[in-house]
């Protein structure tokens, strides 16, 4: 038996088209409600400050995932409730940048607070 593909940690930014970032949060709350019936986590998910409101070109949102596997990400973009809500998505995000990440550490803050 094949070896199943190895586990994929990926970071994503968000930006919101102009005065949508609370809608944006709306949908982000619904889709990632998705993630864990494809055995995934989201690890964490930190929004801007309203001081930056990607007025800087910063994102308005950032989040982390872990996924066991291609497969269940795989899922994951296929579900047929995320890709219902396609044309919402169109509508109050602007941009996204996708990509794999490493993890490092144990994940607990670095240096304390």
């Amino acid at each position: 038996m094949a070896n199943a593909s190895p586990e994929i940690t990926l970071c994503c930014l968000l930006w919101a088209r102009p005065g949508l970032s609370d809608e944006l949060t709306a949908y982000e709350d619904a889709v990632l409600a998705l993630v864990a019936d494809h055995g995934a986590v989201v690890l964490q998910r930190v929004m801007s400050t309203p001081i930056s409101d990607g007025a800087d070109d910063r994102p308005d949102e950032v989040q982390t995932f872990w996924f066991p596997n291609q497969n269940a990400l795989d899922g994951f973009l296929a579900d047929p409730r995320r890709q219902e809500r396609a044309d919402e998505r169109d509508r109050v995000i602007a941009r996204t940048e996708l990509f794999p990440v490493r993890v490092l550490g144990d994940g607990e803050p670095v240096g304390g607070r």
